[in-house]
């Protein structure tokens, strides 16, 4: 299987080229990628584990999903693919809004994202694919908050990054 190419991007998210995912890690290039966060009718937010064999940030918790677009991909087809991949449901997602950030990890790679953060409501089990997930739960928003502030080293570094503008979001927004 040959390795996914991301879309490297400027700040004003058009395209300037494609690299392999790992190259434009290392290099910490600005990319466009994508956050799903999927609620249920209680207002929980389903997280997901890391499966414990990812090459980066194993066995930590974060959204429900998130990745890269494919060259030519729409934001919620991308999002839709690998939710489906992934949790193995499918879910109306509706884009919320977009902001750039950079997160190194500790292994020399660097996250450096134009990231598209989408929204969708479910209330079923995941059908969880173990090549990518671990585990998953369900967590109410201020549980998540508290949860982050006690032990942050559980979550991913894009995660806390993440929550942080979309919790924001919802403060501003009723949805």
């Amino acid at each position: 299987m040959t390795e996914e190419n991301v879309i490297l991007v400027n700040q004003k998210d058009e395209q300037i080229g494609l690299m392999p995912k790992l190259e434009a890690h290392e290099k910490a290039l600005l990319h466009r990628a994508f956050s799903v966060f999927i609620l249920n009718n209680k207002n929980e937010i389903m997280l997901q584990q890391r499966a414990h064999h990812k090459y980066h940030s194993p066995l930590l918790w974060t959204n429900t999903c998130c990745s890269h677009q494919r060259e030519g991909e729409s934001n919620i087809d991308a999002g839709s693919r690998r939710l489906f991949e992934e949790m193995g449901f499918k879910a109306e997602l509706k884009e919320l809004f977009h902001f750039i950030y950079k997160a190194p990890f500790d292994n020399g790679l660097t996250e450096h994202e134009l990231d598209h953060v989408m929204i969708g409501y479910y209330n079923g089990e995941p059908n969880i694919n173990p090549d990518e997930v671990e585990d998953w739960k369900w967590m109410s928003i201020e549980d998540v908050k508290a949860d982050i502030e006690k032990q942050p080293e559980i979550y991913t570094v894009w995660f806390k990054i993440i929550f942080d503008e979309f919790d924001h979001y919802l403060e501003d927004h009723k949805l």
